[in-house]
């Protein structure tokens, strides 16, 4: 075979070989934009058994570009024994309409009562359109032809699944000690809020921001402190002013990290800025990082905890696969808290509110996803960033007074209306009833939120062409 590399290496010429011991190295990625079909080989490892590799890396091709590249001879023997068996890489269908009504969905089964129209297209609830991977269903329902469904724990493969994917995606060592489970992170940061602070206590969010966070804070009788983000036209910043000030007070941060609806990715240098103000004012923060593998081509995430030992010691960090996978129904979550103390209240607190076992379901689509979900997760972020593009455009030439930036994470749009100069009331009345679309109303995620409209765009392009094909016979 010639040595000569073709053109597809410059797309992932800055990916390094990790040669680490069978099973435990893999490509890094880059922040690059990987296309989706090469995603898996640079996300997952390369293992010393070619049979054992080609049943989870299917690229012939990227065999073909890399064989000389390697850097160990039994790395190139696998490749050359790989490139020889021309395995055919699997494609997700993300253009398949799936049926959901009559399955007791909230996203289509609660529209009469939430839009008061049972016949709006529904793209609110932050779940997807897209089927579960088989790899998923596969493995939940192997696990449901066994005949006996009782209680169950966590495993140390379980939580090595989780700990693998976060080194894998985000090079954030985890060690499974820290992590313990939840029953969903909306739960994890609520029993966070009652484990931490008491009653009266101040606890700062950063609206418009996901409507649970609100209730997490008032539902339990602590005091909402909203450092309010700053819209300065080309995106979200943080006031970190207004959070200096309001840090001197307050027990406990609540941090959306990506964040949602605004889609930011908070930079290394944000995050380290508030981390400083919290550390120096002794608040504690909760980093919600649900969303943290739906970040789009061209931005990374930054866990919080890795930014600084102190950093880590003062924080917990929520994580699930729900988002990622379309998993949200099975109540699945982990905590990740470094500090040994906090570890202890935390898990004595969950127990002690008997959440701590969860569904067997859950367990199994977790591990499922967190070992074998690499490729899918590239193909359905090429896939999310298409209808992102064609939304965009398709807003900026035929309805230009709709304001909006494009995500750098989640797979929800953030759209400004208020150029219309209409009322709240109007606008709700005008999006459900006579363009029969079902949004989230942005004033749910607060005050700032008003005039807005959070659009989900994990659905198939058909979908999202009706609804701006609605938009602009309405608007």
């Amino acid at each position: 075979m010639s040595k000569k590399v073709d053109k597809r290496t410059k797309s992932i010429k800055k990916a390094k070989l990790n040669t680490s011991p069978c099973c435990g190295g893999g490509w890094t990625r880059t922040t690059e934009r990987i296309p989706g079909q090469i995603y898996s080989l640079l996300q997952l490892p390369l293992c010393d058994s070619p049979k054992k590799c080609m049943n989870v890396l299917s690229l012939f091709d990227v065999a073909k570009v890399h064989l000389f590249s390697l850097s160990t001879a039994k790395n190139r023997e696998f490749f050359r024994n790989f490139a020889a068996s021309k395995p055919v890489t699997m494609k997700y269908d993300f253009d398949k309409i799936i049926n959901r009504a009559d399955t007791n969905c909230v996203k289509y089964d609660l529209r009469k009562q939430v839009f008061g129209n049972p016949d709006v297209l529904p793209m609110w609830v932050a779940d997807m359109d897209f089927e579960t991977p088989d790899f998923v269903r596969k493995a939940v329902i192997e696990r449901a032809e066994h005949p006996v469904y009782g209680y169950h724990f966590k495993d140390k493969p379980y939580f090595e699944a989780i700990a693998g994917w976060l080194k894998r995606h985000h090079q954030w060592d985890v060690p499974t000690e820290w992590m313990s489970f939840t029953p969903g992170v909306v739960c994890g940061f609520n029993l966070a809020v009652m484990a931490f602070t008491q009653p009266g206590d101040e606890v700062i969010i950063q609206p418009p921001v996901y409507p649970p966070f609100h209730h997490a804070v008032s539902s339990h009788g602590r005091k909402l402190v909203y450092n309010t983000l700053i819209n300065k036209g080309d995106g979200y910043v943080i006031n970190f002013d207004q959070l200096a000030e309001q840090a001197k007070t307050a027990k406990m941060l609540i941090l959306c990290n990506p964040h949602n609806p605004v889609g930011r990715c908070w930079t290394r240098n944000e995050l380290l800025l508030l981390g400083e103000i919290c550390m120096k004012n002794n608040v504690l923060v909760i980093s919600d990082e649900i969303h943290c593998d739906l970040v789009l081509p061209g931005f990374k995430h930054t866990p919080f905890a890795t930014l600084s030992e102190a950093f880590a010691q003062h924080s917990i960090t929520f994580h699930a696969a729900s988002k990622t996978f379309n998993l949200a129904g099975l109540a699945t979550s982990t905590a990740i808290v470094p500090n040994e103390s906090l570890r202890k209240t935390y898990v004595a607190y969950v127990e002690d509110m008997e959440a701590h076992l969860g569904n067997i379901f859950g367990k199994v689509s977790t591990q499922a996803a967190m070992t074998y979900g690499d490729e899918w997760l590239g193909q359905l972020l090429d896939y999310v960033q298409d209808n992102i593009d064609y939304v965009s455009g398709f807003l900026t030439t035929n309805l230009p007074k709709v304001k909006f930036n494009k995500p750098q994470a989640t797979y929800m749009m953030w759209l400004n209306f208020n150029g219309y100069g209409l009322t709240e009331e109007e606008l709700w009345r005008k999006m459900t009833q006579e363009a029969q679309l079902g949004f989230n109303r942005g004033k749910d995620f607060g005050e700032a939120g008003s005039g807005f409209f959070r659009i989900n765009l994990a659905c198939p392009r058909a979908t999202v062409e009706k609804a701006m094909r609605r938009l602009k016979e309405v608007f």
